[in-house]
């Protein structure tokens, strides 16, 4: 059984690119959520309130909507091949930009860096995405993105457990004697540059890594990676018609809206699960390995839906997920305490299948030769990421919104976000 659903999905002529494109997932999984939690070091170390410090993600997901548009449109003129390995270059550049950022000191030298990282990030969200789908029948494109998308979380998990190991850990602006005499402000100034220097440090050197790997597999798909003949080739397509096309496609236009929501409940609900920790009185490393836990369950949902694909209908599948985020979201906004808590970690579970079936959904009926500049608006549309959290952090700085702490009421926001996912959900199965 294994081995007919495995030449159904994806065919042997079409494997060892499968295998090496599905690699990409996992690498960009690793840059976004070892980054989540940098929010929070930034906050401490760089002594930023808590909206500011989200300009981290602000810089990080507004690199997505700057340089998803190019990097179709690249594609369009060359293929999906050549629009990866730019994208590792940029991915690698952005990386050892770290270490001029961490010289210097300053925060928003980090968030340039981390702009021009994702600059790579866009590029290969826009190319390996509409490439997994074109590896194979239409019929099984979307089960397929899935479980590509399945290792997306298994670099998820490694970033994670960098960030709470490596980085989070050997913070000394966050180490338990700073926490007791009130925290890393009411250090003297000395003291404060010392730390900050070590700090910066350690924030540093997981992205300078990152980047050699990330040379290392721009060379093993240069050599292995071979152009396929159902690559899109659209240097004759005219983009005007392209774009009437897609917008024209009510489906796809509703699902890149939807993709923009979900992807900023994504992120507010990975960043700011350390401060909801926090001010239950867990420290940063703890807080992040609840995080680590969220994301072994989002893994864990992603195969199941995979699975559950096979007999019900993926835009219903996505309403029924939709329901159980918001009532997880309920229950993080109302229950105080650890139970709240671990309601914010539940969310990750009904998250997991949202971004590849709203994505497969809304390509579902585009032509072959849109699929790439249909993608990069899908992948725009992940400057939700960069939108909502500063947001989200203004709501935090309150301290209180009646009767409830304000990083409680804060995941208010990703609430609404999944409403949204849920009515897409209902009208395109409705439309089905």
């Amino acid at each position: 059984m294994t081995k007919n659903l495995q030449s159904k999905l994806v065919e042997k002529k079409y494997l060892l690119t499968f295998i090496l494109i599905t690699t990409l997932f996992a690498l960009w999984g690793f840059a976004n959520d070892i980054t989540n939690p940098m929010v929070a070091a930034f906050q401490t170390v760089m002594e930023l309130s808590a909206a500011k410090a989200s300009l981290v993600q602000f810089a990080f997901y507004g690199g997505y909507a700057t340089m998803a548009i190019p990097a179709a449109l690249f594609a369009r003129r060359y293929s999906y091949k050549k629009g990866i390995l730019l994208g590792l270059i940029l991915y690698a550049i952005g990386a050892f930009m770290f270490i001029p950022a961490a010289n210097r000191q300053e925060f928003s030298f980090f968030c340039v860096s981390l702009y021009v990282l994702t600059f790579g990030l866009a590029f290969l969200e826009t190319t390996a995405n509409p490439y997994i789908l074109s590896l194979g029948s239409k019929e099984t494109s979307t089960r397929r993105l899935n479980l590509a998308q399945a290792f997306n979380p298994i670099g998820s998990l490694m970033g994670m457990f960098v960030a709470s190991r490596i980085v989070l850990a050997k913070l000394e602006s966050d180490a338990a004697q700073v926490r007791e005499i009130g925290g890393f402000s009411n250090l003297d100034e000395m003291t404060k540059l010392s730390i900050r220097e070590h700090d910066l440090d350690i924030i540093r050197n997981p992205y300078v890594a990152l980047g050699c790997v990330v040379l290392f597999v721009f060379v093993i798909i240069a050599i292995f990676v071979k152009n396929q003949n159902n690559e899109a080739r659209e240097t004759t397509s005219n983009n005007k018609g392209t774009l009437k096309r897609l917008f024209s496609n009510k489906v796809y236009r509703e699902g890149v809206v939807t993709q923009l929501f979900y992807v900023a409940a994504q992120i507010m609900t990975w960043t700011f699960i350390i401060q909801y920790a926090d001010r239950l009185g867990i420290d940063k490393a703890t807080a992040q390995l609840y995080n680590i836990i969220a994301m072994g369950m989002f893994l864990c949902g992603r195969f199941i839906s995979t699975f559950l694909m096979k007999y019900v209908n993926s835009r219903r599948l996505l309403m029924f997920f939709a329901i159980g985020a918001m009532l997880a979201s309920a229950g993080t906004i109302l229950i105080d305490g650890v139970m709240g808590l671990y309601c914010l970690m539940a969310i990750s579970i009904f998250m997991s299948l949202m971004f590849p079936t709203i994505y497969g959904i809304a390509l579902e009926n585009v032509n072959l030769e849109d699929s790439s500049l249909g993608a990069a608006f899908l992948v725009m549309a992940i400057v939700g990421g960069a939108l909502m959290p500063p947001l989200q952090g203004m709501i935090i700085d309150l301290g209180t919104v009646g009767s409830l702490p304000a990083v409680n009421f804060s995941f208010i926001l990703p609430f609404i976000c999944f409403v949204m996912i849920f009515i897409y959900g209902f009208r395109t199965s409705r439309m089905k």
